[in-house]
């Protein structure tokens, strides 16, 4: 029972830490850089030209050092009132909390399948469990997870058509996998649009093709980063 109690304490302060650091880069997301700080509290610059939102490093750090990377389980929260918001505009889809666990471990599994393989191929960076001098942690989040149309449990062939499969925003941060030091963090939302905004009949299948598109597009915009540092 202790080992359990300081288990969920020690993911507690993990989760705090996340969404307190989140909050320090999500001006910068909503407002899509127009307003984005120069310097955060941690001594993190502000990345101009980048491929996401907004993204801030070290400038001190040398991304060149570190050929493996250590992945860390993705966390995922759905956007606030996502479940509520389904029963109000009178969804036939029925959600429950159990379905909501299910799709949130589904999408941290896709986040890890994706991320990778994009990362990992064409002789990138190998994929470690441990940290090392030359590991470099990467410690995601999918904050406000937006399904327009999940693939519930309801009896019936319901059919739900959308011109969006929905919308995410990722959250990651780069750390020395030995000093614990902060290296960098991203930010960015992306919404799912169907091909030119047309009515799509949307399901568990389309829902995470089009989820694991938008996380390729995050996975590779790292890994050009990366490659960057090591002259590829």
């Amino acid at each position: 029972m202790k080992y359990e109690r300081e288990s969920i304490s020690r993911v507690g302060v993990a989760v705090s830490s996340l969404l307190l650091a989140f909050a320090l880069i999500a001006p910068a997301v909503a407002t899509a850089d127009s307003h984005a700080a120069p310097e955060t509290v941690d001594g993190l610059v502000l990345v101009p030209d980048s491929k996401v939102q907004a993204a801030y490093v070290d400038p001190d750090a040398d991304f060149g050092e570190y050929n493996k990377i250590m992945l860390l389980d993705c966390y995922v929260s759905f956007r606030k009132n996502w479940r509520k918001d389904h029963k109000r505009t009178g969804s036939m889809i029925s959600v429950s909390k159990g379905e909501m666990e299910r799709i949130k471990t589904g999408v941290a599994e896709l986040f890890h399948e994706v991320f990778t393989e994009e990362l990992s191929k064409d002789g990138g960076y190998e994929i470690v469990d441990a940290a090392g001098e030359d590991v470099l942690l990467v410690r995601p989040a999918i904050i406000d997870l937006d399904v327009s149309a999940p693939d519930g449990s309801s009896p019936g062939r319901t059919r739900t058509y959308t011109t969006t499969a929905g919308a995410a925003t990722v959250f990651i941060e780069l750390y020395d996998s030995v000093t614990g030091d902060i290296l960098a963090r991203a930010a960015d939302r992306k919404v799912a649009n169907r091909m030119g905004g047309y009515l799509s009949y949307s399901n568990r299948v389309t829902n995470t093709q089009d989820a694991k598109k938008m996380m390729r597009g995050w996975a590779k915009a790292l890994r050009e980063r990366l490659d960057e540092y090591h002259g590829r």
